[in-house]
């Protein structure tokens, strides 16, 4: 058979799935009007604070004609925290056709580790960042899907990283955003097992002593038990994500904010409480040792809250360091940030060598087509937790992600069993 390679590349400007924000500004007491914010942006590449989410989307042509696709995506919070600069769609994808494309033009896409490993260097070469690699992985997972013949992008990752057994579902987090309420119902009546993330990214939404987060936390419990949502076995897990605001409440103390997160933990009663990005201290190494000390404290304390690390843990090298000084129960694999998607294979892999859970993330910014592709690392790599993306709506990237999980995971499962009845070889 006459090996597939690429014999095109195309990319057009598109959309993600919700808005970049500027972080700082809206830290700084951005005021609101609406959906939009007033005030001027203070990030480097943002025009106004809250701008459209945009992303770059790359078209593969193969030698048979086949269209292999994927999406440069970025994430909510661009610019900050360690992360590359605000995306430009049209930009970014002008540089994709024109400078990018003669490094690509006639690679095999047979192996996707060999070619997305190469692809990454040219990305690199010509500083295009982490969200062109991000985007020209996916595609070339796509391609080497339909080089193989059977289409499942799990299947390329379980076999050429020898990860045993067949693909299978993993538990799914959904985010509210601003919805905090209605969106957790959406999520009581689909049984999300992972909720309500919460966007809880003010301090007024923290509040006093962490009072604010408490209520919200005790009216969680009161929905999930009440005769609206009622399922005797459901007991989802609570996961807040609080953009360091809890260590803000606590000006900057591990002690207070564990004071505050043990509050939370007691209000969440039964469920397991996670809480992402507790407190912000600045930089990858102070962020670091503050997580690692917060972590001792409260096993100290005797509690069983789990902390997931997020901020500065952009990188395969940040995530290793997180995992070595014991920083986090669990870290966020933000995908866009660590570009090609083999990168977050191997996230996965340093975090359970670590004993850590691995959450792949990714943001409410990204699209559908980076949404599919990801899900394929997280069924074939038995994550933690994953990410329902993009948007904040809670149903769309709800469904998006479920179905893209059980078609690969039922159709994995047709083609181990064909496999397995195949006549071995003499």
């Amino acid at each position: 058979m006459t090996a597939l390679t690429i014999v095109d590349v195309l990319a057009t400007p598109g959309l993600g799935g919700f808005f970049f924000d500027d972080q700082a500004a809206i830290k700084a007491g951005a005021p609101r009007d609406g959906y939009a914010y007033t005030s001027t942006a203070v990030t480097e590449g943002y025009a106004a604070v809250r701008e459209p989410a945009e992303a770059a989307c790359v078209m593969l042509v193969l030698s048979d004609g086949y269209v292999a696709t994927g999406d440069a995506a970025s994430v909510q919070y661009s610019g900050v925290g360690g992360r590359e600069p605000r995306l430009t769609g049209r930009r970014l994808a002008e540089r994709v056709e024109t400078e990018l494309r003669p490094h690509l033009l006639g690679a095999s896409v047979s192996s996707f580790r060999a070619a997305t490993t190469e692809a990454e260097v040219a990305v690199a070469d010509l500083a295009l960042g982490p969200a062109a690699a991000y985007g020209i992985s996916q595609a070339l997972l796509d391609a080497a899907a339909h080089a193989a013949g059977h289409h499942i992008m799990g299947r390329v990752i379980k076999d050429e990283w020898g990860l045993p057994g067949t693909l299978a579902p993993v538990p799914l987090y959904a985010q509210t955003g601003e919805d905090r309420r209605d969106g957790v119902d959406k999520m009581l009546l689909k049984r999300v097992p992972v909720l309500p993330h919460g966007l809880i990214n003010t301090r007024e939404l923290v509040g006093p002593n962490g009072q604010a987060l408490v209520d919200y936390l005790l009216w969680i419990r009161r929905r999930i038990a009440s005769n609206i949502h009622p399922h005797a076995d459901y007991l989802p897990v609570l996961h807040l994500d609080v953009y360091g605001q809890v260590g803000v409440e606590a000006a900057g103390a591990v002690s207070r904010t564990a004071d505050i997160l043990m509050r939370m933990e007691e209000a969440a009663g039964p469920h397991q409480l996670r809480v992402e990005h507790p407190i912000d201290a600045g930089s990858r190494d102070a962020q670091i040792e503050t997580l690692a000390e917060l972590r001792r404290t409260l096993r100290e304390r005797g509690s069983s809250l789990q902390l997931i690390a997020d901020e500065w843990a952009n990188t395969l090298e940040d995530i290793a360091a997180f995992v070595d000084a014991g920083a986090a129960d669990l870290i966020q694999i933000k995908t866009p940030d660590l570009g090609s998607l083999h990168n977050t294979v191997d996230a996965v892999a340093i975090c359970k060598a670590g004993s850590v859970g691995p959450v792949l993330g990714g943001s409410c910014s990204e699209t559908d087509r980076s949404a599919l592709a990801t899900t394929h690392i997280g069924i074939a790599t038995d994550v933690a937790q994953m990410l329902a993306k993009p948007g904040m709506g809670v149903d769309e990237g709800l469904a998006i992600v479920t179905n893209e999980m059980n078609r690969a995971v039922r159709l994995d499962e047709r083609l181990m069993a064909t496999r397995a009845a195949e006549p071995i070889a003499s």
